[in-house]
């Protein structure tokens, strides 16, 4: 049986990316957004949910668990981004973002990490941003949650490493994705979705005796 990798906001951008690279070398992968449509192909097991939402997260646990599988690889890199500041932020914009790029991670990781710590087997990649080491004046909530991200990355770890279990945060800088639609920016300015996969297969690949804590990556010619 091949093994299974699981990419929450894994329709495009970074997340395709990973999603791409890993059934490429031999693997099969569960991606979940809000819509799927059009995806397909061998490897690919698309399934539609909306993670900003418990029930949303709820069905993709349940549907994780109807595979009878085991998962090797869980990236929780669903997320949002909305500019602002923390005084003048439209108002729901914490809960939103916190609902979406914090919590999501949070009931995903509870409903998987169990099987994983029964197989003393398993690797969590976390998402986070060079917003969770750096503040922003206009990142406002958005900051704030991938501190929080960053936060329960080291907890993780933490709680994880008797178990065998090894746990991943991933921090990139400028990636030219759809966010950036529109800039003026040379495409050379950025990171290319794709550096951030193959860092990812890196950290996955690493003999067991070891795990990346954190990566930290950026441009070359750093920060935008």
């Amino acid at each position: 049986m091949k093994k299974l990798i699981v990419v929450t906001g894994g329709s495009k951008g970074i997340g395709r990316a990973i999603v791409d690279t890993f059934v490429a070398r031999g693997y099969d992968a569960v991606l979940c957004a809000r819509n799927v449509d059009g995806i397909e192909g061998p490897g690919l097991i698309p399934f539609a949910a909306d993670l900003s939402t418990r029930g949303g997260v709820d069905a993709l646990v349940t549907y994780l668990k109807s595979l009878n599988r085991p998962v090797d690889v869980l990236v929780n890199n669903t997320g949002t981004f909305q500019p602002g500041q923390i005084h003048n932020e439209a108002e729901g914009t914490f809960e939103t973002l916190m609902n979406t790029n914090v919590a999501s991670a949070y009931h995903l990781t509870r409903g998987l990490v169990g099987d994983m710590i029964a197989r003393r087997d398993g690797h969590i990649i976390m998402m986070c941003s060079t917003a969770s080491i750096t503040a922003y004046t206009n990142g406002g909530s958005y900051c704030i949650s991938k501190f929080a991200l960053l936060g329960m990355s080291k907890v993780l770890r933490e709680e994880l490493k008797p178990s065998g279990v090894r746990v991943t945060a991933i921090l990139p800088g400028a990636t030219l994705t759809a966010s950036w639609e529109g800039t003026d920016l040379p495409s050379d300015r950025f990171m290319q979705a794709n550096d951030v996969a193959e860092t990812v297969w890196a950290a996955c690949t690493l003999p067991k005796t070891a795990v990346l804590e954190e990566i930290l990556m950026r441009p070359q010619l750093g920060d935008i």
